[in-house]
């Protein structure tokens, strides 16, 4: 069987809040399953699993700065049943009136990546 190739993905974006409020978004599962429309649970604690997307991802925190850095394991179920977690990390940062918000994944089964 042939081992799938590993993508990383990376995204910056300036978001109109500040850093504080955009990792309750992310991280707070009642704010964040308001925002997305989908069930999400758990908490941004370190150990702590979590799901997003009613199920569909899952994973677990590894580190949590509010309001400065989130970094996870996450998978979904849409992935190869041999995959391994990839890792997710957000940082946030103050910009002018706002925020920098950057995303890093890494380890993302390469077939999913563009998704």
């Amino acid at each position: 069987m042939q081992k799938l190739r590993a993508a990383t993905i990376e995204q910056k974006r300036v978001i109109p809040a500040k850093p504080a409020e955009v990792y309750r978004v992310i991280a707070d599962p009642e704010i964040h399953s308001a925002f997305t429309g989908a069930r999400a649970t758990g908490r941004a604690r370190k150990g702590a699993k979590f799901t997003a997307w009613d199920g569909y991802i899952m994973g677990k925190t590894l580190i949590a700065e509010p309001g400065e850095r989130l970094v996870q394991e996450w998978w979904t179920t849409g992935w190869p049943e041999d995959s391994t977690p990839s890792r997710l990390e957000w940082k946030f940062k103050k910009h002018p009136r706002a925020t920098r918000a950057s995303l890093k994944q890494t380890g993302v089964p390469e077939p999913q990546a563009k998704y």
